[in-house]
C-alpha cells in the first residue's frame, strides 16, 4: 500500500535517501552546474517534500518549490535503490503531480543534468510527458543543464 507524508526529513532512511542524492548528484556534476538542494535547502517555506512509502518500506522522495503562480519545480526525486528500475519513478513523479494540481499548479518545470549519469532521469521525465524548454526562474543557459517542462491540468 502507497503512503505518503509530508516533510518527514527526520526519519532516518528519508534523511539517508536525501544524504545519498546530494552526495552522488554533486559527484556528477560539474562545479558551478550542481543544483541539487540539501536538506536544509529543502526546509524553505517555498517548497513542499513528500517521501513515498510501499507497505512501510521507504520507495523515494521529491520535492515541489513554487517559482511563480501557477508553476512549480520538481527538486531532489529520488527512488531508494531497493526500488530503482522497477518503475517505481513513475509512481512518485505521477504522486507529485497529483499535489501539484491540488496546489493550482499549472506547469512543472525541472532542471536534471546533461551528462550520461542522468540518462534515466531524462528518460523518465520525457516518458511522463516533460518537453525540453528553455531555462526557467534562476537558471542560466548551461551546457551541463537541460531543462524541462510540462503543462498539467488541473481538475
Amino acid at each position: 500500500m502507497l503512503k505518503s507524508v509530508e516533510g518527514n526529513f527526520d526519519d532516518a532512511e528519508v534523511h539517508k535517501l536525501l544524504t545519498k542524492h546530494f552526495v552522488e548528484l554533486r559527484a556528477a556534476s560539474p562545479e558551478g552546474s550542481a543544483h541539487v538542494l540539501d536538506i536544509l535547502g529543502l526546509k524553505v517555506p517555498s517548497i513542499k517534500f513528500w517521501s513515498l512509502y510501499n507497505d512501510d518500506q521507504l520507495m523515494g522522495c521529491g520535492a515541489l518549490k513554487f517559482l511563480d503562480k501557477g508553476h512549480g519545480e520538481f527538486k531532489s526525486i529520488r527512488i531508494h535503490d531497493n526500488f530503482r528500475k522497477k518503475g517505481h519513478g513513475i509512481i512518485v513523479i505521477n504522486h507529485l503531480i497529483s499535489e501539484a494540481k491540488k496546489l493550482d499548479i499549472k506547469r512543472l518545470s525541472i532542471e536534471t543534468g546533461a551528462g550520461d549519469f542522468f540518462i534515466p532521469a531524462r528518460k523518465l521525465f520525457k516518458s511522463c510527458g516533460f518537453e525540453p524548454c528553455e531555462p526557467f526562474a534562476h537558471y542560466k543557459v548551461d551546457v551541463n543543464s537541460v531543462y524541462l517542462t510540462k503543462l498539467i491540468a488541473t481538475d
